[in-house]
């Protein structure tokens, strides 16, 4: 469940008992003072004893220059000054608070014109917070998915504070929330995919998560601590809206104590100023994570609402671009012909491919037109009538129709929700998309609608007893339109009566627009089919030239039409745009030389080709390769090293050299393929070609201009051509995983690799003793450990994986083999690691246990 404290005072209706009064306590880990204007001790917490040596009577009423050490007040008063906006907090790291104490971790922030300091002993660790939260980011950044997204925060806000289970929990349009993301403790139970109802988090909670987005309980069963004295002189308790150490409600504590919670800390996902949900975290122990790691949680939690906030606007906006496009196109059809108004059909079937619908309803001048999942037409009158008295001019939606027309409940399998699109001032017409029920069995954390259980709070938010799921079958809905639906109907809404108002003037000049864009798209779609005609066309004239038979004929111009369709998919496969040369050559010896690939020596810079000269190269490595593997190099046991460079003025300068094969004698005639290899650079692309047949091979210089150079990258290879990596190779398919490294960064990264090969589960741990219990509660197929764990090393766990006979493999960071005698024979990756050198170790591993023959 999420955190759902109660504000600092609840008073609930129907209530027989006085409010719940938790103003005036803190939680007992830190202590708080509270300074007036004139910096005079005005309220103490009662523990502050504990911490400073001093009774809280020796404190109140006193200056505070005369309690603080000089540096520790010089600090916070510059922090003060750095306050910005009412609900500012600001924070100081390791500061000498009293003369012969420990070192303090402190916020400062403003209440009701008071200064409120709270702070809490310094912990040992040092943490980044700054270098932290830049990485975790980073890996956020490189999600695609919105659930990848969401995971990933979630998995990320584990890492930093060690909670056994985080959840991201969201708020749907009626407040209930659902757990769509959560990052485990192995052996703790998920709350994946659970629903709580609204009330389970009260208005009032809700507006405090807006003010106070980071919250910690470090022991639920710690006693709170009270703040002396709990009123001033006017009888006005202490804002603790914002602060670090306010204890919670007794509700809220009996609530966790239910679940078996012993610390829960939440931090805020704000996006559009609005809660749109929360990281809740739980463990199952008092857990009180530094001052440092909760500061950097709270900023990454901040970092993730923006980036949320970001990605659900670039969605939105995206699929609005594509559904304006499609309105666009719908008011330029019309403008072209206005007869099309009275086509309620076709009206309402091309508003449909901008808003997803199942059915679409149109009326318009008194007729009616139905298409897809509808009511009938009298049903769709009485939604009509309904429409004119709830929807004023705008667009109107909902996604239970049954609340606005209570018949509609007999046909909601088929009409459960729409939205009216009115398109016309008066009469009143409509287009009406409708979406038909949509049947879920949603799982609430316990009945939300069964009697309320009496606790020891008396009869207000008693927390249910039981979490166990319940399930409940919702029926009578749809999916709900979403905002950025409703933006498009609005649009079309407005887009349709300025048709109507301005069709006359404008219907001329639309129509002279778009037939100007399509006699444009057609003179390109012509000019580009002519070309591969034409070209095709050569190849088939020069092919039937050269070849001797019909089969010799077919299979050569296949061969060259292949080449020319693989180099196609290479440019196309990023929308027409420059290419990887290394690729083209790769997948040109991949589909002719097949098993002979590792006789071919690329070498040379990461070099992007424009279309044109990707298209006239890849026939030319076609023939060279061709006629390497039938008469040259790799028709023997030689070998063929192709070699390039980029000169100073940005060419290409591309060598063929082959070696090791039968000896070379120019021909005698010239087919087309030499013809292809000579003349094509030079013709094509301004470029030059030799071509040298030496009796040790043949030898070949070819230079492109650098207009068809697009850019190099910075990385390089040499050495045999690089094998394809099989992407069906999946060598953990179904396995368990263990993971050792103490690096959280590293740890995700390999997580990601195990995936990729097939892992069904990859357990993490940062240690050797985490490591011991996951052996102790969970059977592995496989283990990675990072060698060197900080003070330790990673031997424990290999020996007793060497004595349970499961395979594993180290990981190091030091470039060379391990140190340790007992395991000199273990295979080692070096970090950095990914896929590729992860799926090189089972495949060393297969061969090594495959039989010699």
């Amino acid at each position: 469940m999420a955190d759902d404290e109660l504000d600092f005072q609840v008073d609930l209706t129907n209530c027989d008992r006085e409010p719940i009064h938790v103003l005036g306590i803190i939680q007992p880990f830190g202590f708080l003072m509270a300074v007036t204007a004139d910096w005079m001790v005005s309220r103490v917490s009662a523990n502050v004893e504990q911490f400073s040596g001093r009774a809280p009577g020796d404190l109140l009423g006193k200056p505070i220059a005369d309690i603080v050490t000089h540096h520790a007040l010089h600090a916070i008063r510059n922090r003060l000054t750095m306050l910005r906006g009412p609900d500012g907090v600001e924070r100081l790291f390791n500061h000498i608070l009293f003369e012969g104490r420990p070192a303090f971790d402190i916020a400062v922030h403003m209440a009701s014109g008071l200064i409120v300091i709270e702070a809490e002993p310094a912990a040992e660790e040092s943490v980044e917070a700054a270098a932290m939260v830049r990485a975790m980011v980073s890996r956020l950044d490189q999600t695609e998915q919105m659930s990848s997204f969401l995971r990933e925060g979630a998995r990320q806000v584990r890492a930093i504070t060690g909670f056994d289970r985080v959840m991201v929990y969201r708020f749907d349009e009626q407040q209930s929330g659902e757990v769509v993301a959560e990052a485990l403790r192995p052996g703790v139970d998920s709350f994946m995919g659970l629903h709580y109802p609204a009330s389970d988090i009260p208005a009032q909670a809700r507006r405090l998560y807006l003010r106070n987005v980071f919250r910690v309980i470090a022991d639920v069963g710690a006693t709170p601590v009270p703040i002396t004295p709990q009123l001033d002189p006017r009888g006005v308790a202490l804002d603790q809206s914002l602060s670090v150490l306010r204890a919670v409600s007794p509700i809220h504590i009996e609530y966790l104590r239910n679940m078996g919670v012993g610390a829960s800390l939440s931090i805020s996902i704000i996006v559009g100023g609005k809660l749109w949900g929360l990281f809740a975290c739980h463990h199952y122990a008092p857990r009180l994570p530094s001052f440092a790691a909760r500061t950097a949680a709270e900023l990454f939690g901040q970092m993730f609402s923006l980036m949320l906030e970001s990605r659900e606007r670039r969605e939105a906006a995206d699929y609005e671009t594509r559904a304006r496009t499609i309105v666009d196109r719908l008011m330029s059809t019309i403008a072209q012909d206005n007869n099309l108004l009275d086509n309620a059909q076709w009206l309402g079937e091309v508003i449909a491919d901008a808003i997803p619908a199942d059915g679409v309803a149109v009326y318009l001048n008194g007729s009616v037109a139905l298409s897809g999942l509808t009511p009938t037409a009298d049903q769709f009158g009485a939604i009509v009538q309904a429409l004119n008295r709830t929807a004023s001019s705008t667009v109107f939606s909902t996604d239970s129709i049954q609340h606005i027309v209570p018949e509609a409940a007999a046909y909601a399998d088929i009409a459960a929700g729409l939205i009216a699109i009115p398109v016309s001032r008066s009469p009143r017409d409509y287009v009406v998309l409708f979406r038909s029920e949509r049947l879920r069995s949603v799982r609430w954390a316990g009945n939300p609608d069964k009697a309320v259980d009496y606790g020891p709070n008396g009869p207000r938010l008693t927390p249910r007893k039981s979490f166990e799921a319940w399930s409940e079958l919702v029926k009578g809905t749809s999916n709900s339109f979403t905002a950025a639906e409703r933006r498009v109907a609005e649009t079309l809404r407005t887009g349709m009566i300025e048709v109507l108002i301005h069709l006359s003037e404008n219907a001329d000049q639309e129509r002279v627009r778009a037939n100007e864009r399509q006699e444009l798209l057609i003179a390109e779609l012509n000019h580009r089919v002519r070309n591969i005609l034409s070209l095709i066309r050569g190849l088939i004239s020069q092919t039937r030239s050269t070849a001797t038979t019909v089969e010799d004929f077919i299979s050569t111009l296949d061969h060259r039409i292949q080449a020319l369709a693989r180099a196609h998919d290479q440019i196309t496969s990023d929308r027409w745009g420059p290419a990887r040369l290394v690729d083209l050559i790769e997948i040109e010896s991949g589909a002719y030389v097949g098993l002979k690939r590792d006789r071919i020596r690329l070498e040379g810079a990461n070099v992007l080709l424009q279309p044109n000269a990707y298209s006239t190269l890849a026939l030319v490595i076609h023939e060279l390769m061709t006629n390497a593997a039938k008469y040259g190099a790799l028709s023997d046991n030689g070998e063929v090293r192709v070699g390039w460079r980029v000169d100073a003025d940005g060419s290409l300068l591309l060598e063929w050299t082959e070696r090791g094969g039968p000896a070379v004698t120019a021909p005698t005639r010239r087919g087309f393929g030499s013809t292809i290899i000579e003349r094509s650079i030079p013709y094509d692309l301004g470029g030059t070609a030799e071509v040298n047949y030496r009796l040790a091979g043949l030898e070949a210089r070819f230079c492109v201009p650098s207009r068809h150079v697009a850019g190099v990258a910075a990385d390089a290879l040499s050495g045999p051509a690089r094998r394809a990596l099989p992407v069906d190779r999946r060598p953990l398919e179904g396995k368990t995983v263990l993971l050792v490294e103490d690096s959280m960064i590293i740890a995700l990264d390999g997580e990601d690799a195990l995936r990729a090969l097939g892992a069904a589960l990859v357990v993490t741990a940062g240690s050797v003793v985490e490591a011991q219990r996951a052996l102790d509660q969970q059977d592995f197929d496989f283990a990675l450990l990072d060698f060197n764990l900080g003070a330790e090393t990673s031997a424990p766990i290999a020996d007793r994986l060497v004595a349970q006979q499961i395979y594993f493999a180290f990981a190091t960071g030091y470039g060379e083999a391990i140190s340790d005698p007992r395991f000199r024979g273990a295979r080692t990756l070096t970090k950095p690691y990914g896929v590729s050198q992860l799926l090189t170790l089972f495949e060393r591993r297969e061969e090594a246990e495959s039989p010699t023959p």
